[in-house]
């Protein structure tokens, strides 16, 4: 092939990203869609922050024979109703060969591994195998080695299947200033050594046609997926209640989601008793399926902070004005979203209830006795949030 011909190959593999790109930008303005500004602004912000998540996927780390951990999410890119207490690393492998992940596995509060498969939504499809915590085998100093393969080995092994594409680690911090993040590394153990080719016009455009569809394919999943839940306004399901797409949605837990809209003069109360489990936390977003700024608002509450009633009760109250109270989740601005309860590694997984009331009748509706907080308390709260981030993440 030509000089000539391989540069008419990036012009036309250029076009074709930018004018897949260009489709999804129709997606924040369907009639589905809230139809406030916010709402629209986010759609746009989704779509341009997972464009580098996108390239990260099919391209800057796409080589299962050249495999590099990656940070799925930050505090800025997210998708797919990401954990507010979350760090997701992952890796592109093979079904057929051999790898070794090593490193220090820090002191997350839940842990798991999962083999991922192949499936019918952009993120997949089955898990092939998890492993919790307390089945991977940590030395005194912290450190560990998995292996990850088609065939059995001794020590931490998690299996791989002929359709496995990727290795997902899930880590859930309850205490965000004191619990450490895993530091790992992975490395291919089989076939041949060789340092990656360089980048081929015809590569690079494939790769950046891959990156836009699945910047558009899995926006579209998502809308799809918080519409079942906006049918059903505060009313909490499962994924397997509403959806029978195969897709590795948090092992060893069943999040419980629920869709609200609320006015300015309006407020959700939603009550549950958590139940006995290794970790448990609330979650808060916007139609996107993307978390509020947990960096300087109040966009979840988890095991370690929410403060419970004397008998056990979480209350929780979605508000567009702080109400005094320790479990407040701050709408941000934003007219309706989804909020998620997750129990993990549980034995009962119980729905909360959610009661949308006028916000002068707040007092009315809740216990006399309800736990409050100060504006002291709720600073503190804050300042709390941005150091367990940087904590977390570091200085991003």
């Amino acid at each position: 092939m030509s000089a000539s011909d391989d540069e008419d190959v990036l012009r036309q593999g250029w076009a074709d990203f930018c004018d897949e790109l260009k489709r999804a930008g129709e997606i924040p303005f369907r009639a589905t869609v809230p139809p406030h500004v916010n709402d629209r602004t986010a759609g746009f912000e989704v779509l341009a922050r997972n464009i580098s998540l996108a390239l990260n996927f099919q391209h800057d780390y796409a080589d299962p024979l050249h495999p590099e951990l990656m940070h799925y999410f930050d505090p800025v890119r997210k998708q797919g109703g990401d954990n507010t207490d979350a760090v997701y690393v992952g890796a592109t492998i093979n079904g057929t060969d051999t790898y070794r992940i090593s490193g220090d596995r820090g002191s997350a509060r839940y842990f798991a591994v999962t083999s991922v498969e192949q499936g019918q939504t952009p993120w997949g499809g089955k898990v092939a195998q998890t492993l919790f915590a307390d089945d991977l085998k940590v030395d005194a100093d912290g450190s560990f080695e998995l292996i990850c393969s088609p065939e059995p080995q001794p020590g931490n092994w998690l299996r791989t299947t002929p359709e496995t594409f990727r290795v997902t680690f899930r880590q859930f911090f309850a205490d965000w200033e004191n619990e450490r993040p895993m530091k790992a590394r992975i490395d291919r153990l089989t076939g041949d050594m060789s340092p990656p080719p360089p980048p081929t016009p015809q590569r690079l455009a494939r790769q950046l046609l891959a990156s836009a569809k699945w910047v558009n394919e899995s926006i579209e999943f998502w809308v799809y997926m918080i519409n079942m839940w906006k049918a059903l306004p505060n009313t909490f399901r499962s994924y397997k209640q509403l959806a029978d797409q195969a897709i590795d949605a948090t092992p060893g837990g069943e999040p419980m989601i629920a869709y609200w809209s609320l006015p300015p003069d309006e407020a959700l109360i939603i009550r549950v008793r958590p139940p006995r489990c290794q970790y448990w936390a609330v979650e808060f977003g916007n139609y996107w399926w993307t978390t509020m700024d947990y960096r300087y608002r109040l966009s979840n509450t988890n095991c370690h902070y929410a403060q419970l009633e004397d008998d056990g009760e979480l209350i929780v109250v979605i508000a567009h004005e702080d109400p005094g109270l320790p479990n407040w989740l701050d709408p941000s601005g934003y007219a309706e979203g989804y909020v998620c309860y997750r129990w993990m590694l549980s034995d009962t997984y119980p729905a909360p209830v959610a009661t949308q009331i006028k916000s002068a009748q707040l007092s009315e509706h809740l216990p006399a006795d309800v736990k409050r907080i100060s504006p002291e308390g709720r600073r503190e709260q804050l300042a709390a949030r941005r150091r367990g981030v940087i904590n977390r993440f570091g200085n991003i």
